[in-house]
C-alpha cells in the first residue's frame, strides 16, 4: 500500500458514529485531509477557526474554494486578548491558540494534517492522541508523510491552493505567529503592514491599561512591545 492508501485505512479504521471534527486551516495539508476523508466516505463535518490574524487570502481562499467548510467566529480577537492578558502571545504563553484556535471539537475525535516534518515538537507527536484536559481525542493520518509527499498529492488530485504558496510562503498561518522565526515575522509585517500597525494600536491599549492599574513596565511605547516581542534592534518603517 502507498502512503495515500494507508492515510485512507486509518481515516476509515477511526471513523466514530458521529463523524469526524476536521481541523481546517485553508492550508496545503488541511486540504490533503480533507480530500482524503472524502476518498474514504466517512462522515465529517470542517470547521475553519477564525484567528482576526488570518492572511486575507487564505480567508478568501477558503470561502470561494470550501463553501461547505464552517467558518467559527472566536468570541474574542487578537487585539481583544492582547489587552487582556496584558503582554503579546508568546512561545512560552500561547492563549491565542488555546482561545482562538482550540476551542472546537470538544467530545469528538479531531482529524488534523499535523506532520512530524514540521518541527521538533511535532516528530514527537503520534498518530493518535488523547488530551483529558480539553476532553478530546486526535487523529493525525498523515503525520508520516513529507512536504514533496503533501504536493505530490496535491498536484496528482488538481487541488487549488492559496496563492500564497506561490510567492514563496511555506507555511500560511496567522500574520506575524510568535512561532515564526524573527525574519518571518518581519517579513510578515511588511507583507501586511495593516495588520503590522493593528497589532501596535492592541499593544498601546495593553499599556494604557497596565499603567491605569498601576502597572510599571519598560515598555514606554507600543514599538517598544513591539521591539521586545519580534526581537529586534529596528523595526520596519511602514
Amino acid at each position: 500500500m502507498n502512503k495515500t492508501e494507508i492515510a485512507i485505512e486509518r481515516i476509515k479504521t477511526f471513523e466514530t458514529p458521529e463523524g469526524y471534527w476536521l481541523a481546517f486551516s485553508g492550508g496545503k495539508d488541511s486540504m490533503v485531509i480533507h480530500r482524503l476523508a472524502e476518498m474514504a466516505g466517512v462522515k465529517f463535518d470542517a470547521h475553519f477557526s477564525l484567528t482576526s490574524v488570518d492572511p486575507p487570502e487564505v480567508v478568501k481562499f477558503v470561502r470561494e474554494n470550501y463553501p461547505n467548510v464552517s467558518v467559527e467566529i472566536p468570541p474574542k480577537s487578537m487585539w481583544k486578548l492582547i489587552v487582556d492578558n496584558g503582554m503579546p502571545p508568546t512561545r512560552l504563553k500561547r492563549y491565542c491558540c488555546k482561545e482562538l484556535k482550540e476551542r472546537g471539537g470538544v467530545g469528538r475525535l479531531v482529524m488534523t494534517g499535523i506532520r512530524s516534518d514540521e518541527s521538533w515538537q511535532r516528530s514527537h507527536r503520534t498518530m493518535v492522541e488523547s488530551c483529558y484536559k480539553v476532553s478530546k481525542m486526535f487523529l493525525h493520518p498523515i503525520i508520516d508523510w513529507t512536504e514533496q509527499e503533501v504536493w505530490d498529492f496535491i498536484r496528482q488530485e488538481g487541488l487549488k491552493y492559496c496563492c500564497l504558496y506561490d510567492e514563496g510562503q511555506d507555511r500560511i498561518g496567522c500574520i506575524m505567529c510568535p512561532f515564526s522565526g524573527k525574519k518571518k515575522r518581519v517579513a510578515d509585517a511588511i507583507r501586511w503592514p495593516k495588520y503590522y500597525h493593528s497589532y501596535l494600536r492592541a499593544f498601546q491599549r495593553m499599556l494604557d491599561r497596565l499603567w491605569a492599574r498601576g502597572r510599571e513596565t519598560t515598555w514606554k511605547t507600543p514599538e517598544d512591545v513591539m521591539k521586545w516581542w519580534i526581537e529586534v534592534k529596528e523595526l520596519p518603517k511602514l
